[in-house]
């Protein structure tokens, strides 16, 4: 490996002279680590032309060489650094739902991955209630949950306050309409959360209190499946404003109506963990980083 080093220094130099003042050898010292090379290799590496050293086919064979390897020992300096930084293998296990899973998660855990690459993360989904049960019986380390929780057994951090939107595909009747009111989403045909998702909950609620009966042809409770199917079945849906990324809306052709009524019904998303967390140094890693990463990002 190092003969192959000085070699390269040899070649971009184009110059024992100039090579053995960078290396700090003398030129007889370097004359002899080239022969070595060359003899353990048995071949030539340069053709000396008078003063000038021009490599042989060979010498440009081992050049390559010489580069791949320089090349990798950069790379595994780097991932060694990398280690060395972010300290040993660990894990995390969150709980969340299918929702927040596709929406907030990705971006958050990238965020995360980024500063403590070794952590191996592991997700479990559930409903709030299920996420809320796992985490007090400690099968995930922290949960994240539309909704704040107040346990006297959990901890519960606000990530980010949310309002659910009219979301209507392209070639809609109400996308013209210069106003749209709750009372115009009675008998409407729309595709929903399922029931019992908090989603669904708060949709549930608000149509109790503004006395709305919606026509609801399907409950699904994938978000991106609801994205797919409003464009496919042209049908309308009430989705979380923070999941409605700017490139998903463009993607599906789809069209956002804010009513006042949905802005008024906000919701926060929470993240929760119980004591045991607390004494866990990934737990608690995991927990600063997403605070300041959603108090980056409001």
């Amino acid at each position: 490996m190092e003969l192959l080093d000085v070699f390269a220094v040899v070649v971009e130099q184009v110059s024992l002279n100039k090579a053995s003042q960078l290396l700090n050898i003398s030129q007889p010292a370097l004359s002899r680590k080239i022969m070595k090379l060359e003899e353990e290799l048995g071949v030539e590496l340069f053709m000396r032309k008078g003063k000038r050293l021009e490599l042989t086919k060979a010498g440009q064979i081992c050049y390559d060489h010489a580069l791949e390897l320089r090349h990798l020992e950069r790379k595994f300096k780097q991932t060694l650094q990398m280690y060395k930084a972010a300290g040993t293998h660990t894990s995390i296990t969150i709980g969340a739902s299918l929702t927040t899973l596709q929406a907030t998660l990705p971006d958050l855990i990238t965020d995360y991955l980024q500063v403590y690459p070794l952590t191996e993360i592991k997700l479990l989904t559930g409903k709030t209630h299920e996420i809320v049960t796992m985490v007090k019986e400690n099968k995930v380390d922290i949960g994240i949950v539309a909704s704040q929780i107040n346990a006297s057994s959990l901890h519960c951090e606000p990530l980010f306050d949310d309002h659910l939107c009219l979301v209507l595909p392209l070639g809609h009747p109400f996308i013209d309409r210069a106003e749209i009111t709750m009372n115009d989403l009675n008998d409407l045909p729309m595709i929903l959360f399922s029931k019992g998702t908090w989603y669904r909950i708060l949709m549930d609620e608000l149509f109790h209190r503004y006395t709305i009966l919606p026509n609801v042809q399907m409950e699904i409770d994938s978000f991106e499946a609801i994205i797919r199917l409003v464009s496919t079945c042209k049908t309308a849906t009430l989705l979380p404003k923070s999941y409605l990324r700017e490139d998903l809306i463009q993607n599906n052709e789809l069209i956002l109506r804010y009513l006042d009524e949905l802005e008024q019904t906000k919701r926060t998303t929470s993240l929760i963990y119980s004591d045991q967390a607390t004494d866990s140094p990934e737990s608690v890693k995991f927990i600063e980083q997403a605070i300041n990463y959603f108090a980056k990002h409001k």
